[in-house]
């Protein structure tokens, strides 16, 4: 869990830097389309949750993983990040950007949610020892 929860952390802070960086700017979650510029934040969590679960692998799983236990590091990873974001995004929404609406960054929010959770399957699979077997 200690693993999970360093990489959740880094990748939970780095995203809602990323939000401010974008709202510093002039990008707002309010827009209709989606920028270039922001699909470049996929990244983050991308490579914090591959960072992450290969550690995890190779410290604490002697190099050993089968698919469900780099999915559920990888879920643990995901739920402590967003966590973070999300609070630190509302904070940013309701406190430092009064222009955006919270109903847009729940979207954008839930977008992300469904990324995450598609980057973790990604992972599981990537970093599983035995590619013939998935158990």
């Amino acid at each position: 869990m200690k693993s999970a929860l360093i990489s959740g952390s880094i990748i939970g802070v780095l995203s809602a830097a990323w939000l401010f960086l974008m709202g510093w700017l002039g990008y707002t979650t309010s827009q209709q389309h989606v920028l270039p510029i922001a699909c470049a934040s996929i990244a983050i969590p991308l490579l914090g949750i591959f960072l992450g679960v290969r550690w995890y692998k190779k410290n604490e799983k002697e190099n050993r993983l089968n698919f469900f236990e780099g999915l559920l590091q990888s879920f643990k990873i995901l739920l402590i990040s967003g966590m973070i974001a999300g609070f630190l995004g509302v904070l940013y929404s309701s406190f430092i950007a009064r222009q955006t609406n919270l109903q847009d960054f729940s979207e954008r929010l839930f977008g992300a949610l469904l990324v995450g959770i598609l980057i973790c399957f990604g992972v599981a699979l990537t970093l599983m020892n035995n590619t013939a077997q998935i158990d």
